[in-house]
């Protein structure tokens, strides 16, 4: 952006108004506290014609301490949420005082939300204009409402953190009840997500993943645990008994609204390509994509990792076994990414679980 003539007050008006509109789009389009502090870096760098832009979160814990969240330099993004004691001068006056410091081609405000949350320090280095009155009052305007955008992904991001927790539980509780046999190895979560990404899936997909990964097998906790010990073949009883914990995990997690997205991965990850899965008989891209992708992973560390009533497989033939159900029980698109995937996972890590 060329520099912006603002002398007049109709040109303080419009720029006013661009400024605010800019950053309201910029909250409502942003999901995550990484991004929005990048783009609102890269925002000011824009609007004031500054080559340099930090935005820093406090730690709520001891303000000496912060995180910065966001450093653009001469348009170029050089950190990203890396945490550091305030030692600035002009960094400690603005937490200090809660209030902006302007010095020639300096800029810094503070984000305030009853107490200081942080701040942001815009400099121009190429342009000899130093910074006005009314840079000062602009940047301060766009801060106030950075503060609320900010504040609610802090919020949201907490929240997830006690959703995790709560998930942590349940799986505790899960493998309390669940024969050690019949649980995954503790990287399973790091291929299903690895798998998702290789599929090019956004990050909220991940998450669910992620949070299916660790859920999946919930419905398990309902299973007679004579069954799930059993050594020898399963009878057609049984593992008709076995094929229902798909749907009994649903249920458990049904009440919990944020894992609503976690639900339809849980409920289909033993469905086939072909149809011929379980519990609904859904056929081809009917069934849920991170679904489709849960069961390429799921089928693979039940072939190496084993079963009580199955052999494990070695990692080549568990490969091979894909590839050849490739078009049947697996999404072709996936089982690919899954091969991809797995060149760049340590292979070795199943053969080293201790099965004792």
């Amino acid at each position: 952006m060329s520099t912006i003539n603002y002398s007049s007050p109709t040109k303080k008006y419009r720029f006013l108004v661009s400024a605010v509109h800019s950053i309201y789009r910029l909250l409502n389009s942003t999901y995550e506290l990484k991004e929005l502090t990048s783009r609102m870096g890269r925002l000011f760098c824009q609007f004031f014609n500054a080559q340099y832009c930090l935005v820093v979160l406090l730690d709520p814990n001891n303000k000496n301490y912060s995180s910065i969240k966001c450093l653009i330099k001469d348009n170029k993004k050089l950190i990203v949420d890396r945490k550091a004691r305030i030692s600035g001068r002009t960094e400690k006056r603005i937490v200090r005082t809660s209030s902006a410091v302007r010095k020639g081609g300096l800029l810094g405000v503070p984000l305030i939300c009853e107490d200081v949350l942080g701040f942001i320090i815009v400099k121009r280095i190429k342009l000899n204009r130093p910074f006005d009155k009314f840079d000062q009052e602009m940047l301060m305007n766009m801060a106030e409402q950075a503060v609320i955008g900010i504040k609610n992904l802090q919020l949201y991001d907490e929240q997830q953190r006690i959703v995790f927790g709560s998930i942590k539980s349940l799986v505790t509780l899960l493998d309390t009840r669940v024969p050690r046999e019949y649980t995954h190895s503790p990287h399973f979560s790091k291929l299903v997500c690895a798998l998702g990404y290789e599929m090019h899936l956004g990050e909220k997909q991940i998450e669910s993943l992620k949070y299916a990964s660790l859920l999946h097998d919930a419905g398990k906790i309902d299973i007679p645990a004579e069954i799930l010990t059993k050594t020898t073949k399963l009878t057609d009883e049984e593992y008709d008994i076995i094929k229902r914990h798909p749907v009994k995990g649903a249920q458990i997690l049904r009440p919990l609204q944020i894992l609503r997205p976690v639900i339809p991965i849980i409920l289909h990850h033993h469905e086939k390509y072909n149809g011929a899965g379980y519990p609904s008989h859904l056929k081809g891209e009917k069934i849920p994509l991170c679904a489709r992708i849960m069961s390429v992973a799921d089928a693979f560390e039940a072939m190496v990792y084993g079963r009580p009533y199955r052999q494990r497989m070695d990692i080549d033939s568990a490969l091979k076994e894909i590839k050849k159900k490739s078009g049947t029980q697996f999404d072709p698109k996936i089982v690919d990414a899954f091969m991809r995937v797995i060149k760049k996972f340590n292979k070795r890590i199943y053969l080293q679980q201790d099965k004792s």
